[in-house]
């Protein structure tokens, strides 16, 4: 009798660990990256010295613990929902003590508050993790990757993950349009934008060379029609030109350049992500997608709720599904499944060359 005991035993204990790992090999199908600033931070900056932080109510409000976890959202931001689209648990912050063992398989995200494509962007804030430290992480987590399943085998879920990189607004609104910044003087609006590109290209180029093949690489909303632009510079509500000009110049010159490199690279490496194309749509007509204002952030104060940081004295909206904004830059929840929609199903218009959901099937073929 004590032989098929044992075997009974040992069966149900190759069911546990099946019942155990099959769920996270079905989330680590398919590795996600998060690279960028705050559109997609989730938690970095929590762990700095820094300014430019969300780890105090009401940030996090509609998040499913209602608890601010360093996200700029009343809820959930863009990786947040794309790895829902995965069927995966978000991403990690990279300097989360939790993101270890396993959770390595899932992905991670690097981004931080702040930051852009330039490294003088965001020096305000005290302290971000300038991009290329993002890249320098990246390297780091490839190496924890690599001790934990192997080399080859790290190496092949780099090649087959999922990326993601927004970055560039910063740049503008917390550069080039600072009332102290020097760099009007040093260049007009075109060339700077032309030298955030020229950069630009050069992160992009050092991403492939750590292993990244698919990657959706966001253009800028529209600059001049977040409640900050309006609070400060817009007298009837308009949409400020400066910096709607900035991201009308900088998005086309963003899409060439991303096709440059996939015709050097031979493959559709780097998917441009219309983003501002798709905030434009409930920012022109909010009533259309359900929202009340498109101008008046949730949380804020002064005109437009768009002067200063959202915080626990702030005016706060009740239903945050009827805005567009959460706070004086950032979309709420809602508006970022909007974005994402966009991402999975919108035409070449919205997603060039293919939408998220087309790499997902194409990539499932190979």
């Amino acid at each position: 009798m004590g032989r098929p005991q044992t075997s009974i035993t040992y069966l149900c204990g190759v069911l546990v660990i099946i019942m155990v790992l099959g769920p996270m090999g079905a989330e680590a199908a398919r590795a996600f990256f998060v690279f960028g600033d705050s559109l997609v931070d989730n938690g970095n900056n929590n762990y700095l010295v820094t300014t430019a932080r969300a780890d105090s109510p009401p940030y996090g409000v509609d998040y499913p613990t209602h608890r601010p976890t360093g996200r700029f959202s009343n809820g959930l931001n863009i990786a947040d929902i794309i790895s829902e689209q995965l069927g995966a648990e978000s991403t990690l912050p990279y300097l989360s003590p939790l993101l270890t063992g396993e959770k390595l398989l899932v992905g991670a995200n690097f981004a931080s508050a702040g930051v852009g494509v330039l490294n003088d962007t965001g020096f305000q804030f005290l302290n971000t993790i300038k991009i290329f430290e993002q890249l320098q992480f990246f390297e780091q987590y490839q190496s924890r990757l690599s001790a934990l399943i192997g080399e080859d085998e790290a190496l092949q879920r780099v090649n087959e993950a999922l990326y993601l990189i927004v970055l560039g607004g910063n740049d503008f609104v917390n550069n080039y349009f600072l009332p102290y910044s020097a760099r009007p003087r040093q260049l007009s609006l075109p060339n700077f934008a032309h030298l955030v590109i020229y950069e630009y290209r050069k992160i992009l180029s050092r991403l492939y060379e750590l292993g990244a093949r698919r990657v959706m690489v966001t253009g800028t909303g529209p600059l001049g029609c977040v409640p900050a632009e309006l609070a400060t510079g817009s007298r009837n509500g308009e949409c400020v030109p400066g910096p709607q000009r900035a991201a009308d110049i900088f998005n086309p010159l963003l899409i060439q350049m991303l096709q440059d490199l996939n015709s050097e690279f031979g493959s559709d490496v780097f998917v441009a992500s219309n983003t501002g194309l798709m905030q434009n749509d409930f920012v022109d007509n909010p009533e259309a997608y359900g929202f009340v204002t498109s101008k008046v952030a949730c949380c804020g104060q002064g005109p437009y709720n768009g002067l200063g940081q959202c915080n626990i004295a702030s005016n706060l909206c009740p239903n945050r599904k009827e805005y567009a904004f959460w706070d004086a830059f950032h979309p709420t929840e809602k508006a970022n499944r909007l974005i994402v929609q966009s991402m999975m199903t919108g035409s070449t218009e919205y997603m060039n060359p293919m939408n998220l959901s087309t790499i997902l099937a194409l990539d499932s073929r190979t």
